[in-house]
């Protein structure tokens, strides 16, 4: 009787350990996206520039495979956290060609967030820094117009570095940083969305991804012009 009552209260502390865990994971998550600010978007934005030089200067990642991309989305800073329960969580901006066949020069950048419990665990380590390339209209359409998992609503792979050769089956191809150096990572499980509280700080308006990426008439901050002002430079030509 006394062993029974025992193994109970043991489980019981355990479930509620479990669900405390879960809490606190949770709460790392989202206090960032509470906590942001105009100033931290901006911070992000400069991020991302630091991170795009760094992919458009390695040698990891295909220039051929870059300039068939329509999009392209920058994560610099993806957090992890693991206490039995695992989490991760980070943001970063989407740039897309413009023009209805995804040929013309790039967008302003749309803020996304990005989760998942698998990111990064095939770096070696823990990657903070990822870039994503939208390779497929269906998979740009599926991304703007709202939460989209790896592996489930795209067909996501690792990047294949600069002497691979076509990617056409894969709807987004990831690459992650670690130690200085891209490579190939899966993302299976993780889930992007449009960050809606981040677009509108930075642009004063109620905007969609989708109005900032395919619109034509919305002027990017300093920081997002210098982003658009890099890719315009370096991948203008969209080979298909």
């Amino acid at each position: 009787m006394l062993q029974a009552k025992s193994e109970k209260t043991s489980e019981l502390i355990t479930i509620a350990l479990l669900c405390f865990l879960t809490t606190i994971v949770t709460l790392l998550l989202i206090l960032p996206v509470f906590a942001a600010n105009k100033e931290k978007d901006e911070e992000t934005l400069r991020r991302a520039n630091i991170l795009l030089r760094d992919m458009l200067n390695s040698k990891e990642i295909s220039p051929t495979l870059l300039s068939k991309a329509d999009c392209v989305l920058i994560l610099p800073g993806v957090k992890k956290f693991g206490f039995g329960v695992g989490g991760s969580g980070g943001r970063g901006p989407l740039l897309c060609r413009r023009g209805e066949n995804f040929e013309g020069k790039w967008s302003a950048p749309a803020m996304y967030s990005v989760g998942g419990a698998s990111i990064g665990l095939q770096v070696g380590g823990s990657s903070s820094d990822f870039v994503l390339l939208l390779m497929t209209e269906k998979v740009v359409n599926q991304v703007l117009n709202g939460k989209t998992k790896m592996g489930t609503d795209a067909t996501a792979a690792a990047g294949p570095g600069a002497t691979a050769a076509s990617a056409s089956d894969v709807d987004i191809l990831t690459y992650g940083k670690a130690k200085g150096v891209f490579a190939g990572v899966s993302l299976g499980g993780a889930t992007v969305e449009p960050d809606n509280d981040a677009n509108y700080r930075l642009y004063g308006n109620t905007l969609t991804a989708t109005d900032i990426v395919r619109g034509t008439d919305v002027k990017p901050s300093t920081d997002g012009r210098a982003l658009v002002t890099v890719l315009d430079s370096k991948l203008t030509k969209h080979d298909k």
